[in-house]
Formats: structure tokens, sequence, C-alpha cells
């Protein structure tokens, strides 16, 4: 395996987001997935765990001396403060800390915040500029909003689940929690809008209202206007691109390749590199609407050449020919990369524990304030004494805090 690339952080007060301070509430994906994106631009972001047990990310899929690797994505670049939320004195260092900050992320069910005191009203009288991003299954209104919702169920009432499945088959997911990671963008991207409207315009704090399913339906493309203007419910379509030809996935003698052959010129370069010239000069599949009626026939075309050939034939092929095309790549595919090494996006990090890990880079590429992993995911509580410090608290009242159970 080629040796993951390393990056020095930048001076703190070099990166884009330097200065910001965040307080990030809330567990497993959306919330803490912003967080990270805040993060690794240079935001201090001070993370509030419950004492004892934490995120419970730190325990989810494979874990390393008893931490998930996944959390060593997730939590780069935060601070760990193990605070309980549920005692009174726990509410009061939060209010101590968001007086002080200019975020705010929870993704908790709608009404959990109020119920401890710290809803938005209360806080933006505290202080005033605050942003606060409330990420939940529904949203803050509305019929659902007290329905516990995850990311998956977003992901199938925003229209996503439907389609990803082969027609007539049961519907599968994408492969990755990606209702909650479009959540978190979106949320990230709420922020930064918030944030240049209070600096560039003077207004006062908001509150961003990111609805799981919402942020799954805002990326379904056409899959309403066609509904509206011709009664069409998209159906499943398996690995083709619908109403779009030809782009599909075809079998090789080892594997399959994705092959995107629908922009009219780049059509008659792909028939003349699979031998049927006669296809890429028939007058009916000059333009997308000719191809689409005839998708079958240019799909078993492409396919009865693919099967005849390995990967990197059709790889080489094509590429030859100037059609886009590409491998369903595997973590080995990705780890052996060289242009994924080229962009900096293996990244080697040093956990807390002292393992090196592989890890992703930063997404995206800033040419004057990059974004850097500043720092490894933290233990439960290894910056609790230090933030409560900044807050103004004495040794002694830490002290106190921790032997009652409230921090740790």
């Amino acid at each position: 395996m080629t040796a993951a690339a390393t990056t020095t952080a930048p001076p703190a007060s070099a990166m884009a987001l330097a200065g910001l301070r965040v307080i990030e509430m809330g567990q497993l994906i959306a919330g803490p997935f912003c967080g990270k994106t805040l993060g690794d631009f240079g935001a201090d972001v001070v993370k509030i765990e419950p004492p004892g047990s934490g995120d419970p990310l730190r325990n989810w899929r494979l874990l390393q001396d008893g931490t998930s690797v996944w959390w060593q994505v997730q939590s780069r670049n935060k601070r760990s403060l193990a605070l309980d939320l549920r005692a009174s004195e726990g509410q009061d260092i939060a209010r101590r800390l968001i007086a002080e900050a200019d975020v705010l992320i929870e993704n908790f069910r709608p009404g959990t915040l109020e119920a401890w005191g710290l809803g938005p009203d209360a806080l933006h009288a505290l202080n005033p500029g605050l942003v606060i991003l409330r990420i939940s299954g529904y949203g803050q209104t509305g019929p659902y909003r007290d329905l516990p919702g995850f990311g998956a169920i977003g992901e199938a009432m925003g229209g996503l689940r439907h389609l990803t499945a082969e027609p007539g088959r049961v519907p599968v997911r994408v492969g990755v929690s990606i209702g909650d990671t479009l959540a978190a963008l979106h949320g990230a991207l709420g922020i930064l809008v918030a944030l240049y409207h209070r600096k560039v315009h003077g207004g006062p704090g908001q509150v961003i209202d990111v609805a799981l399913h919402e942020a799954v339906f805002n990326v379904m493309e056409s899959l309403i206007p066609e509904y509206s203007a011709f009664g069409v419910v998209r159906e499943p379509a398996g690995s083709a691109l619908p109403g779009i030809a030809p782009s599909n996935a075809y079998p090789c003698t080892d594997g399959w390749v994705l092959v995107a052959g629908n922009g009219d010129s780049i059509f008659k370069r792909l028939m003349d590199a699979i031998g049927r010239p006669d296809l890429g000069q028939a007058p009916d599949l000059a333009s997308n609407a000719g191809r689409v009626a005839r998708v079958d026939e240019i799909d078993a075309a492409i396919a009865a050449w693919s099967r005849e050939h390995s990967v990197q034939q059709v790889l080489d092929a094509l590429a030859a020919a100037r059609v886009p095309a590409g491998k369903v790549y595997t973590a080995r595919d990705i780890a052996e990369d060289p242009h994924y090494r080229a962009r900096d996006m293996l990244l080697s990090q040093t956990t807390r524990d002292g393992h090196t890990l592989e890890v992703p880079g930063i997404v995206p590429k800033l040419s004057g304030t990059p974004g850097a992993v500043r720092g490894s995911a933290p233990r439960l509580g290894d910056d609790t004494n230090a933030i409560l410090a900044e807050a103004g608290l004495t040794a002694d009242q830490i002290d106190l805090l921790r032997r009652k159970g409230v921090v740790q």
C-alpha cells in the first residue's frame, strides 16, 4: 500500500473559519458531520457528550482498542466536553459556553432544548447573534415534527429509496448514511449563509431548521416537476439513468464498468469504439430523444462488446475514444488509486491512542485557506478541564462538578 499523505496544519489564524466558536450538541451522524465540516476549515468545535457513554458513534462498526475508526473521522478537529445536559448545573454551563459562541449545532428531537431551558428564545436573549442549527427528522414544525426520524426514514420520505432498486425489486439502501450527510451539508450551508448575513448586513442570529427528508428531497432533480407536468411517477431503473442514454453499468469478464456515452458526439465515438458505427451514424440516434427510444438496443450492443473484455481493457479503449467511463471502486481500489493520493484525499492521522490510520482528506479544496486535520478525534472528556477553565470555572468548581457526575 502506498503511503498516505500527511498534512501540516496551517496556523489557526490562517484558516477560513479561524475564530469561529461552535458548540456541537447531539450525536451520531447529521449534527456531528456538520461540526466536522466546520472544524476542517478552522472552527473551534466544542463537542458536548454525556458523561460515561459519550456519543454512541464511538462504538459503531469496527473498533480499534474499543473505539470506532469511524469516530476518528467524524470527530477530528473537535474538543470533547463530557457534560450532563439533563442536570441543571450542566444546563448552566451550556449557557455560559453558548453565551460566547457563534454557532450552536443540535440534532435532538424537537422540544428537547426547550425542555432544558435552552430553546432559541432563551438563547437569543442571552446571545442575540447566535446562529442555531437544528437538524431533525421532520423539522421543527408540521404534523410530523414529534415523530422519531432517522436518516433512513428521511431517505424514504424524500423519495430516494423508491428509486434505489432494480425494477420490481426491494428498495435498497444507498450504502452510506446519505440522508444524514445531506442534512449536515445543508446545515453547514445554512450556517455560513446566516453568518454572512450577520456580518455583512448586521442581521441578528437565526434558527436554521433542517429536516432530514427535506435535505434528501432537495436533490431529487426533476422528480416533482415531471409528476406535476405529466403525471409521471419516476420508477426504479437500477444502474441506468432514466431518460438519458446511454448511461448504465455493463458487464465485463472480471466485473462491471460504468459508461456515460449520452452526449451526442460522445455517443458516436462510443459506437465507433465498440465496432458499431452503424448505430453511431443512425440519424434517429443523433439526439438523446431518439437514443432513449432505442435504449434497450443500444445497451445490448454495448454489453455485447464489454462482456468480451476485462474492465481495464474497456477503460483503456474508452479513454482513447474520450468516452467517460469508470470502474466500480471498492475500499481497496480507493486506497491504491494514485489519483486519490495525488489530490491528498487519503491522509495519515495518528489517533490519541497512538495508532496510525488513513482517513479521508478535506473537501472542498480552497486555494488560499485550505482545510486541514489539526487534531485527532478526542477521547471522552479529553478537553473538559480546559473548556470549563476557559468559561471561567475554577479548579475547585470543576472538581465539585466531577464528583457530582455533571462532568467527566
